[in-house]
């Protein structure tokens, strides 16, 4: 199937599963993860309607931004290493990926410089995966608060990259986990956080993380197939 087809599929199963759990459809946002993929599949994905691609590098995300059409709405999903912040803080929408307090303080660094307000989420190790980046469920409100102190950083809500599974069933808890702790953040009424979005769900699993409260679900293979890798 092209990618049009498969967007059609993955739009009609994020509508069932919003229908499942008694959830409007437009409360989800599809992020299309366009990572490694070239040019054209990204203008066709375009032109079927995304417009919130996610990247993983800084490099790949500037080239695509400078490329493709300024009305999309750019979202850093991989791990963002300090020295790189300079270069995507007037590029991205939505930073996904903030899982230390110094790092927060770098993007408010290079923000600050440019006037501007970055929106971020915190990146919590829900599953514990020592694989994985990302504060643990413990510290991730503290980590909040921290963060809630810098004027040119807005916590928007948090990230979690759930394990490989081959029964997404199996996510589950970790997804309901995410939830509570994006509740109990809500509840501590921080100033300066702004808790709306829950990053959660890719192409094996985004059907549970929607009943489980995601705003936001990141579709690479779901929507462009199986990553190219190149044979040497």
């Amino acid at each position: 199937m092209g990618i049009k087809e498969n967007l059609d599929k993955v739009r009609e199963r994020m509508a069932a599963a919003c229908a499942v759990c008694g959830r409007a459809a437009d409360e989800v946002k599809l992020i299309a993860v366009s990572k490694t993929k070239p040019l054209p599949a990204l203008e066709e994905a375009y032109s079927c309607g995304c417009r919130d691609f996610g990247e993983n590098k800084v490099q790949e995300l500037v080239d695509k931004y400078e490329a493709m059409p300024k009305d999309i709405r750019w979202h850093m999903i991989g791990h963002l290493q300090r020295n790189k912040v300079k270069y995507i803080v007037d590029k991205v929408f939505l930073i996904h990926s903030v899982d230390s307090l110094r790092l927060a303080q770098e993007i408010e660094k290079e923000a600050a410089k440019k006037n501007l307000c970055v929106n971020i989420l915190v990146e919590v190790n829900v599953a514990e995966e020592e694989s994985k980046f990302g504060t643990t469920s413990g510290e991730a409100a503290v980590l909040v608060e921290q963060i809630a102190k810098l004027p040119h950083v807005k916590v928007r809500g948090l990230m979690t990259i759930a394990p490989y599974v081959e029964d997404s069933e199996e996510n589950r808890r970790y997804f309901a986990k995410l939830k509570q702790i994006y509740v109990d953040i809500i509840h501590k009424n921080i100033d300066n956080v702004f808790m709306e979005e829950i990053s959660m769900g890719m192409t094996g699993d985004y059907e549970v993380a929607i009943t489980e409260g995601a705003t936001y679900i990141r579709v690479g293979t779901g929507i462009f197939g199986e990553r190219e890798y190149t044979v040497i």
